[in-house]
């Protein structure tokens, strides 16, 4: 992987949002030496208060201002995911290299869209599916992929959290809106699916279901529980609720006939006939230090809370680096950055598990 020092700001960056995007997205760019030249915003005040507070030279309202500032080639997008499409094919027609967050899009549809979009345009595009480069998650998936266990057969997947069990608590209106291609399936599932794409190859078929837990007015999901398979065989279940009453719960474990990786906290064990051991973090794929956000009087919600203690800022930034890697033509270490096809594949099953909770079936792939 590329180090920061490595690059001298030759790559400027536009930034759409000023939630995720400004508590996030900004820093990670700049920790990967990307001069952030501009924040995009709906709101004209607040838009100019955090530029103003990450000294970002220009504060716009408008997109196509911001795509025709000088020298500006990476464009990233963190608005609701329903606004997504648009913003991205207009960057990509823009001859800009994108990296859009997920939720990917609203429906599969629209992410092909996105993908042609890039496509036609050349570009470097990439979705936000930072955890891949979270330290523990690549040393699971590299002992998978290089066959520690055994050919994989089955895994789990489990996370229960009270974040949302407050009726108070606060949340982006995408959340709350399954109109606006939210809930908890977007907002967490995303990330497990794509790990475990990226870890145990394409899915074959799933069923669903999705549930409201707490008692907010909602129309998405705060709960979901998925039963997979793989093409390759490997059987799994993904549970997790954002509303649950206890003590959080994680779990990430999968097994074959040799062995099985599980994820403890930051540690990675393999348990196999001879015992269960520690795998180290080779340096590539270490993380430094979490980096929680200088201005810590903007986090006021609930969902701000899961971004308070920076630990997503050099997964992030390593996903940023290998974008300029693959700009400027050069190879990179670690895992493979998400592109947007693997935005539609994600879109693909995001929209089977919808299908299949409504009609209760299983849905093939």
């Amino acid at each position: 992987m590329a180090h920061p020092e490595t690059h001298t700001m030759t790559h400027r960056a536009v930034v759409i949002g000023t939630g995720f995007g400004f508590i996030t997205h900004v820093r990670a760019l700049e920790e990967a030496g990307i001069k952030v030249e501009a924040i995009v915003g709906r709101d004209p005040a607040k838009t100019r208060d955090r530029a103003e507070r990450a000294g970002i030279p220009h504060a716009l309202t408008c997109v196509d201002e911001a795509l025709a500032l000088p020298g500006v080639d990476i464009v990233t997008i963190a608005t609701p995911p329903h606004t997504h499409a648009e913003l991205a094919i207009k960057a990509c027609e823009a001859g800009k290299h994108v990296m859009c967050e997920k939720p990917f899009a609203a429906n599969v549809a629209e992410a092909e869209r996105m993908l042609d979009a890039a496509t036609k345009a050349g570009v470097v595009h990439a979705m936000g599916a930072e955890f891949r480069f979270q330290a523990a998650q690549a040393v699971a998936a590299r002992a998978v992929q290089d066959g520690l266990i055994g050919e994989p057969k089955l895994a789990s997947f489990v996370m229960m959290m009270p974040v949302l069990a407050d009726p108070s608590a606060e949340v982006p209106p995408w959340w709350s809106d399954a109109g606006e291609g939210g809930g908890w399936l977007g907002a967490y599932a995303s990330h497990l699916i794509d790990q475990t794409r990226s870890m145990l190859g394409e899915w074959s078929g799933l069923s669903a279901s999705l549930g409201l837990l707490s008692n907010h007015a909602w129309t998405a999901e705060d709960s979901f529980t998925i039963h997979f398979k793989t093409s390759r065989g490997c059987s799994g279940i993904m549970q997790s609720s954002a509303a649950a009453f206890g003590t959080p719960v994680g779990l990430t474990r999968v097994s074959g006939a040799a062995g099985t990786v599980e994820i403890v906290g930051e540690n990675v064990i393999l348990t196999d006939v001879s015992g269960s051991r520690l795998l180290e973090i080779p340096a590539e794929l270490a993380n430094a230090a979490p980096k929680p956000p200088p201005d810590m009087e903007l986090l006021t919600t609930a969902y701000d809370s899961f971004h308070s203690m920076g630990i997503d800022i050099d997964p992030f930034a390593k996903l940023f680096r290998s974008m300029v890697d693959q700009i400027e033509g050069r190879a990179s270490q670690g895992p493979a950055v998400a592109t947007f096809a693997d935005g539609v594949a994600l879109q693909r099953i995001i929209d089977a598990i919808r299908r299949s909770s409504q009609a209760a079936s299983w849905e093939h792939l």
